[in-house]
C-alpha cells in the first residue's frame, strides 16, 4: 500500500457497534446527540458501539443509519444482504448526460448563444415542469443538457459587464435547477461542483435573488452533510440574511420570498441541532414574511408561499421528534393547496414521519400512500420514507405489513 493512502476502516470484518462509532465520529456527532436522537442514554450508545450490547433490532438499526445519514444499510451493519440504499436514492437514467454538460464547461464560442429573454422563457417552462410532473428528475433532466450548455454560452458571448451580470443571473438558476435533479442521487462530487458554481455565478451576479436562491441551496447541502456542517450551513444562511434584509423595505415578491426561505432554514437547521426555541423563533420570522406576500404567490424555486408555511411547521416539529406536535400541526396544514406536486409529496412525507413518531403506523403509511400518488419520483429518493417503508415491512401487524411490502414493491425496495 502507498504510504499517501488512505486505509479503510472496513477493510476487515467490524462489529457493529465499531461501525456505528466510525461513522458517527465521521460525522462530527457526538453521544450525547446521538442518544438524544434515538430516544436512547448515552450510556445505551457507549455500550453499543463497545460491544457490551448486541446489534439492536431492525427499527432501531433504521432509526440509526436515519441519524447518521448512512446511504447504504449494509454499510452500518456489515451484512452485504442488507445493501439497501437509504438516504442515497438510485442513479436516474439522464444523470450521465446532465453530468456530460455540466463538466463541458465551454471556453471558447461554439455557435451563437440565445437572447436572455429565451433562456429566461425556458428556465421558466423548466420550473413549471419540475413542479408539475409527478417523476419530476425525468421532466427536468430532459432540458438540463442544452440549458446548461446554452446559458454558459452566454456567459461566454456577454458584450458588456452589465448583460454578463445578467447571464451569471441566468446561468445561477439553471445550476439551481440542476442541484434538484442531481439531490441524493450517487454522486456527492457533482453536487458539490453545481452548488459551488451557482454560488459564484450568483455572485457576480450581484443580483439579490440569484444569491437567494444559490445561498438557501447551499445552507441545504452543507445542512444534509451533517452535524459536523451545520455551522457551514448557517454561516452561508445568516450572512445572506444580512446582505437581503436592508432590502427589503423596497423588495418585490421574489426577493421577500427568497428571504423567508431562508429564515426557514435557519430554523430548520436549528430544529435538527434539537434547539426548539430558536427553530420556533426563526419559523415565526418566515411565517410573518410569507404574511406579506400575496395569497396566491408560489416562488417558483423554493416553494415559499403562504400555503407552504404551514408545511415547514410540521418539518420543525419533526425534526424537534415532537409527535404530538407534528401531528397537530399536521392537522392544520392542508396539503392539498401545495401546487407543486413533489412539495406536495415531500409534506406528506414529513407528515408520514410525525405520525410514526407519534405510534400511528398505519396512518404514516397510508399517508406515504398519498406521496406516491403526488409524486412518485419523490418518495423513490428519500431516506426518510425509504427507512419508513423498511421499518414497517418487519411489523407484526399482518395488515401494515403487507402495506408496506406492496409500497416498497411500487419505489423499486423490493422485487416483485
Amino acid at each position: 500500500m502507498s504510504p499517501d493512502t488512505t486505509s479503510d476502516p472496513f477493510a476487515e470484518p467490524v462489529a457493529f457497534g465499531q461501525r456505528m462509532q466510525i461513522l458517527r465520529t465521521r460525522r462530527g456527532m457526538s453521544r450525547d446527540v446521538m442518544a438524544g436522537l434515538l430516544g436512547k442514554s448515552p450510556s445505551w450508545v457507549k455500550q453499543v458501539e463497545g460491544g457490551r450490547l448486541q446489534m439492536p433490532k431492525l427499527p432501531m438499526v433504521l432509526r440509526i443509519a436515519e441519524a447518521l445519514r448512512v446511504g447504504d444499510l449494509s454499510d452500518l451493519t456489515g451484512d452485504q444482504s442488507m445493501a439497501i440504499e437509504l438516504f442515497t436514492g438510485p442513479g436516474h437514467t439522464r444523470l450521465p448526460l446532465v453530468r456530460s454538460a455540466i463538466n463541458a464547461f465551454p471556453l471558447t464560442t461554439q455557435g451563437e448563444a440565445p437572447t436572455q429573454a429565451h433562456l429566461r422563457q425556458r428556465l421558466k417552462r423548466a420550473w413549471s415542469a419540475r413542479h408539475s410532473a409527478p417523476n419530476h428528475r425525468d421532466a427536468i433532466g430532459a432540458l438540463l443538457p442544452d440549458l446548461i450548455q446554452d446559458a454558459q454560452l452566454a456567459v461566454l458571448q456577454a458584450d458588456s459587464s452589465s448583460e454578463r451580470r445578467t447571464a451569471q443571473a441566468v446561468l445561477s438558476e439553471v445550476y439551481s435547477l440542476c442541484q434538484f435533479f442531481i439531490a441524493y442521487q450517487p454522486d456527492a462530487s457533482l453536487l458539490w461542483r453545481v452548488v459551488e458554481r451557482g454560488m459564484v455565478s450568483a455572485q457576480e451576479s450581484t443580483d439579490p435573488h440569484a444569491i437567494g436562491v444559490a445561498a438557501w441551496l447551499t445552507t441545504q447541502a452543507h445542512r444534509d452533510s451533517g452535524p459536523a456542517h451545520f455551522d457551514a450551513a448557517d454561516a452561508v444562511n445568516l450572512e445572506t440574511l444580512r446582505y437581503l434584509e436592508p432590502l427589503l423595505p423596497d423588495a418585490g415578491d421574489d426577493v421577500l420570498a427568497i428571504t423567508g426561505a431562508l429564515q426557514f432554514e435557519a430554523g430548520y437547521t436549528a430544529a435538527r441541532r434539537g434547539e426548539t426555541g430558536t427553530a420556533w423563533r426563526y419559523w415565526d420570522t418566515a411565517r410573518a414574511i410569507a404574511a406579506r406576500l400575496p395569497a396566491d404567490y408560489y416562488h417558483p424555486v423554493t416553494s415559499f408561499s403562504r400555503t407552504v408555511i404551514g408545511a415547514h411547521a410540521v418539518t420543525v416539529a419533526v425534526e424537534l421528534h415532537a409527535g404530538a406536535e407534528s401531528v397537530r400541526q399536521a392537522a392544520v396544514a392542508d396539503a392539498t393547496t401545495i401546487p407543486s406536486r413533489p412539495r406536495r409529496a415531500r409534506h406528506r412525507i414529513e407528515e408520514a414521519r410525525g405520525y410514526q413518531l407519534d405510534g400511528q403506523t398505519e396512518v404514516a403509511l397510508a399517508t406515504l400512500d398519498k406521496a406516491y400518488e403526488a409524486a412518485p419520483e419523490t418518495i423513490r429518493y428519500n431516506g426518510y420514507a425509504r427507512r419508513i417503508v423498511l421499518e414497517e415491512t418487519e411489523s407484526k401487524n399482518p395488515a401494515q405489513r403487507r402495506r408496506a411490502s406492496e409500497l416498497a414493491v411500487k419505489i423499486g425496495m423490493l422485487a416483485l
